[in-house]
Parts: structure tokens; sequence; C-alpha cells
């Protein structure tokens, strides 16, 4: 089965493609030629998902999936959430986001947050859609240089590393996005009609 991964950032296929079961071949944006940048216009990550899988399926006639991931802190009211890539300003860096973060965090006791993960599959005229949720809190300090985002600054609940510090596989099973994707991997399995 192929399946594109709305996607090219590498750090995310990678992650994608170590959880992969045999028989299924990820196909990246770049693979199928798709070069421009995806619009994320929506104010939720629900809807931007849907919107990047709609887009490749609606332009390039694949199956598909994409992911839309944000980080919402309880005491920021749920930021930056949606705009989590580009809180900082339209260039997606995320040392930038983390340093706006832990400045607009620096006097709140606070630190709760979750990372969530929404993934829109468009397959065989029908969309699923399939979510991770990963609680925890923000650190004060940078710690780790693994991952990406906002990795560094993310201790989850029952863990004393940040995502940062814990090796890709382990951060792959019990990640937000490790979690929405073996609901994906499940449905698949459970599904056959889908496969075939």
């Amino acid at each position: 089965m192929k399946l594109v991964f709305a996607s090219s950032n590498r750090n995310k296929i990678a992650e994608i493609k170590s959880m992969l079961p045999p028989g299924i071949e990820l196909l990246s944006l770049e693979d199928i030629g798709c070069t421009e940048e995806i619009p994320e216009t929506a104010d939720t990550i629900h809807e931007n998902a849907i919107l990047k899988a709609d887009y490749v399926k609606s332009h390039f006639g694949y199956d598909c999936f994409s992911d839309d991931s944000g980080l919402e802190v309880d005491a920021l009211n749920g930021e930056p959430g949606a705009f989590s890539a580009r809180y900082a300003g339209e260039a997606k860096d995320a040392d930038a986001n983390m340093d706006k973060l832990l400045a607009r965090l620096r006097e709140k006791e606070d630190r709760s947050a979750q990372f969530r993960t929404v993934i829109a599959m468009n397959v065989k005229g029908s969309q699923y859609l399939f979510e991770g949720i990963v609680r925890g809190a923000i650190i004060r300090e940078k710690l780790g240089n693994q991952g990406f985002g906002y990795d560094p600054v993310f201790v989850p609940e029952g863990k004393e590393l940040t995502f940062a510090q814990i090796p890709m596989e382990e951060k792959a099973v019990m990640s937000h996005r490790g979690l929405a994707f073996s609901k994906l991997m499940d449905f698949i399995k459970n599904n056959s009609l889908i496969i075939k």
C-alpha cells in the first residue's frame, strides 16, 4: 500500500517511518513532486490537518494523510496551539518560538501543557481523523538536542527527561504523534478494504 504523508519535514517523516509496519510504502510530498507550501490558514489543529490532506488529494490524487500538531499551554489559554510553528513569526524558528514561550511563562506558576496531534486521512473516498495527546509541563530552560520544535522544553507526565533528551525510538511510541499514528495504523490493520 502506498500512502502519501503530507509533510516535507524530514524529522517527522523519519519518526513516522520508524513506526511503519511491513507492506506500507510511505511517500513524502517531495516524492510526489509537491514543492509548494500547503496553506495552513485554519485556527485549529483539526482544521489544518484536514486542509493539508484535502490539498494533496485534490491536487495530486493520492490516498494520503497529514498531521498537524501543536503545543497547548494551560496558563496561556491554549497558546500557541495551531500557531505553534510560527509562534514567534513566519520564519518558523524553533529557538525563537521556545524563547517567546519561556518569556511568556516567566511569571507563571502553572507550567502544565499538552502536545496535541491530529491526523486526517483521505483514503478510498472517505476521511478519517485520529488524535493523540500527551500531557506534561514546560520547564524553565532548554534541555537536550534530539527531537524538534518545543521538545527541549517539554517534559511528559511520568518522565524526568524532556522529549529532546529521550531517544527517538522511545519518543515515537509515547509521543502525541506516535499515539495518533498508532490509532491510524490500528485502523488500517482492522479495515482490510483500505489496504487492498
